[in-house]
């Protein structure tokens, strides 16, 4: 979702009576969990796969680096 359309529907929500208000933020809701699930599971492959270790690795050198 971009920018734009994020306006579109915070317009509509603003718009809209009691029941469609209710749908808009079901469906906000379950997109939510959509999203926590997909980037626990990603998570969990970076785990098994080490890349979450090179990502710390890389943040920590980053890190001195800023110093």
């Amino acid at each position: 979702m971009n920018e734009d359309d994020k306006k579109e529907l915070i317009e509509e929500f603003k718009k809209a009576d009691g029941p469609k208000r209710l749908d808009m933020w079901d469906y906000a809701l379950a997109q939510q969990v959509l999203w926590e699930n997909i980037i626990a599971d990603l998570q969990k492959i970076a785990h098994e796969q080490g890349v979450d270790k090179e990502l710390d690795k890389r943040m920590e050198e980053d890190m001195k680096g800023a110093e």
